[in-house]
């Protein structure tokens, strides 16, 4: 038998150096996570380090579940957004929901999640697998959300990044009388004019008092549309300007779906011609297996034109808890890169709107006249 080829064996040998505790955390990851799952963290660190932030790049990061009641939106979605590493978010509404609890000065506790649920019921305790707090913190919030959601500045139909971002000053007026700050990821997302959209409007306790208010009247609506054409026009602007598009993902379901199908909306749909995105970073625990969507992988994302495929090698997904990964790889990057000036695409709404109706209509001109030059006399 020939030997190995040496295209196969051109990789850095395995050789980390010993660990000694006094490695800072991205050495650590650049030693030691050579392999498996910690290799491709290390990777995911690399990869949005290095390319994804790089030049003109427009990152839109993807939230599931509700991490912002265990303090990520503290501890790593605002850093982000400060440091000009997220220019847009899809999240669920449980992570928005949540995240008013701290501006409004509520408060979150660590508990256990093998506790009697039928004990905390009874002392008005609620729990989010080992995340206590108090019932109350729920129906206060409530009577805030419903209360600012009557204005009349919300009365009509919006997107829900416009809904958010009205919504965030009002939490950042809340914190500064309280004399609190940074404690709310929508607050911040305001002051940074970052686009924060929800995929699912009504699967939340703000959707909920949405909800509640049209029973009594209000026009609030949600305009689904324009959050697909929105962020579609943020991914076309992001490529048409010479830069690149970028996603993280953190965890998976709808927001993940929702940041991803922007390509499909912008060539599948409108017409318009475009590639998929340049980058691809997942990080989740969710087996490829289940036909479930968060383990879809990013080659089966390139079958649909999520994703480019000349970029494919570029794609990452390190398959452990997000709640792990996104903080050790924004640790990562603040020790590798600058903070970006950020891009405050919220007020550049209008204008990418424009961009993208009218490639919009310059494709449906060219389909149209193709469409005509080859239908069958008196069709």
């Amino acid at each position: 038998m020939r030997g190995p080829s040496r295209d196969f064996l051109d990789g850095a040998k395995i050789d980390p150096k010993p660990i000694t505790g006094n490695e800072t955390l991205s050495e650590l990851i650049d030693n030691a996570f050579l392999a498996y799952n910690a290799g491709r963290l290390r990777e995911a660190c690399r990869l949005f380090s290095e390319r994804m932030l790089a030049k003109n790049g427009t990152v839109g990061l993807s939230l599931s579940g509700a991490m912002t009641p265990a303090g990520l939106g503290m501890s790593t979605i605002i850093p982000l957004i400060e440091a000009g590493f997220v220019d847009w978010i899809v999240s669920t509404g449980a992570n928005l929901y949540h995240d008013a609890h701290f501006a409004l000065g509520y408060t979150m506790h660590r508990g256990r999640p093998q506790a009697d649920d039928r004990a905390l019921r009874a002392d008005g305790v609620v729990r989010i697998y080992d995340i206590y707090f108090d019932y109350t913190v729920l129906l206060r919030t409530d009577a805030f959300m419903r209360s600012v959601s009557k204005r009349e500045e919300f009365q009509r139909a919006m997107s829900t990044a416009e809904y958010h971002y009205l919504l965030g000053g009002y939490l950042r007026e809340r914190e500064q009388a309280l004399g609190l700050s940074r404690k709310s990821v929508l607050s911040v997302a305001h002051e940074y004019a970052v686009p924060v959209y929800t995929s699912s409007p009504g699967d939340s306790s703000i959707g909920m008092n949405v909800a509640e208010l049209a029973l009594d009247g209000s026009a609030l609506r949600f305009d689904v549309s324009a959050d697909v054409n929105e962020t579609a026009a943020i991914v076309l602007d992001a490529k048409r300007n010479g830069g690149s598009s970028g996603v993280l993902i953190a965890g998976g379901g709808s927001p993940k779906n929702f940041v991803l199908q922007t390509e499909p909306q912008i060539q599948e749909v409108l017409g318009i011609d475009e590639v998929g995105h340049d980058y691809y970073l997942q990080i989740t625990d969710a087996r490829v297996d289940t036909g479930g969507l968060s383990g879809a992988t990013p080659g089966e994302a390139v079958t649909w034109g999520k994703v480019d495929p000349d970029r494919l090698p570029d794609a990452v997904v390190a398959y452990l808890d997000s709640t792990v990964g996104l903080p050790l790889l924004t640790a990562y990057t603040f020790a590798k890169v600058e903070p970006r000036e950020p891009k405050r695409l919220y007020g550049r709404r209008g204008e990418m709107m424009e961009r993208l109706g009218t490639a919009y209509r310059a494709a449906r001109a060219f389909r149209d006249e193709r469409a005509g030059a080859t239908a069958l006399p008196g069709i």
